[in-house]
């Protein structure tokens, strides 16, 4: 591996991610401290949400002793899980460009966090990428994207952007983008409903469930159907496939042996407006990760008719009106 000229790198950088809504989603994960799941995934990048990430590399003797990261989140300062995950992402950089100076990262999201909206995959996509480039470390965004899934496995998707696969091999587990988002008629309504529900939880339970053998089965199938719905840019099929791997995915995480149930009744009062408006002739279908908010996936005439429908459920906050989004991009506006 090449050594790199340290005059030559940025030392500050900044990027911008999108969290994603996961299509047909991954559950559970077979190495943990790699995160790598059982099987692929596929999932569409929702904005304008985003988290704002500034990474800065310091002289070892600036403010930090070698290696040490000091970090903010949303004006707090990291620590604990959060903040180990954050120093794996960064020490995966780092290994790459053989530099273990310290550095100073501040974090911002434009959304909460702990809803099912994916902050952690906006959030880690980010700072993968920032780091890259105050490190110096010239890599596609397939390659970051490996480096970003170190914190979170849907983060490896946030990188690439648009509809984006999480591809697992058996030398490698990274993203591509299968559907960029341009020119597509897809809206995503979000009544977002409050309930704090940490993934990695639900992660390590996904074995115990009866049910788990047989989803690691059929996702191989709708995978593909995915891939192709992406190919036809047949929004209808992604949003239906989205919706049954939805009921497939929380029959495992309901029967697992913590039986973590994520809905609240907001959430499946949303569920039976959804069903209510296809009877009156609205396309529309719901997908739910392993929170308590649904994206309703609808195409843009149809998006002020099912805000208006689902905004009076009690028990939702507030309603996002979302649309696919690109790939992480750095930007030149630092936090700090």
């Amino acid at each position: 591996m090449p050594d790199f000229d340290r005059e030559e790198r940025p030392m500050k950088a900044s990027a911008i991610a999108h969290p994603i809504q996961g299509l047909i989603k991954y559950h559970g994960l077979k190495d943990t401290a790699l995160r790598l799941p059982f099987h692929g995934s596929i999932s569409v990048c929702t904005g304008p949400t985003h988290s704002h990430t500034t990474i800065e590399v310091l002289d070892s003797g600036e403010d930090a002793a070698q290696g040490e990261i000091v970090a903010r989140i949303d004006g707090e300062t990291a620590s604990g899980k959060a903040l180990d995950r954050l120093r794996t992402v960064v020490q995966g950089v780092r290994d790459q460009v053989r530099d273990g100076r310290p550095c100073r990262v501040e974090s911002k999201n434009s959304f909460p966090q702990f809803v099912g909206l994916g902050s952690s995959s906006s959030g880690f996509a980010a700072l993968a990428v920032a780091a890259a480039e105050a490190y110096g470390w010239q890599a596609d965004s397939e390659s970051i994207s490996e480096v970003a899934r170190l914190g979170a496995g849907s983060a490896c998707r946030a990188v690439t952007g648009g509809v984006s696969e999480w591809i697992v091999e058996p030398e490698r587990s990274y993203s591509r983008c299968l559907l960029a988002p341009e020119d597509l008629d897809w809206r995503i309504v979000v009544p977002l409903v409050e309930h704090e529900e940490p993934t990695d939880d639900v992660h390590r339970e996904v074995v115990t469930s009866p049910l788990f053998e047989a989803r690691v089965g059929y996702v191989d199938g709708m995978l593909e159907s995915m891939r192709q719905a992406c190919v036809e840019s047949d929004l209808e099929a992604i949003w239906v496939a989205a919706e049954a791997d939805t009921l497939n995915l929380h029959a495992v995480t309901m029967t697992g042996r913590a039986g973590h149930l994520t809905w609240q009744p907001a959430t499946v009062a949303v569920i039976h407006k959804v069903r209510e408006l296809r009877t009156q002739g609205v396309p529309v279908w719901f997908s739910i990760d392993t929170g308590a908010t649904a994206y309703l996936n609808t195409p843009g005439e149809f998006e002020d008719r099912v805000a208006t429908a689902v905004e009076g459920v009690p028990g939702v906050a507030r309603m996002l009106h979302l649309e696919p989004a690109g790939a992480a991009r750095l930007v030149e506006d630092h936090l700090f």
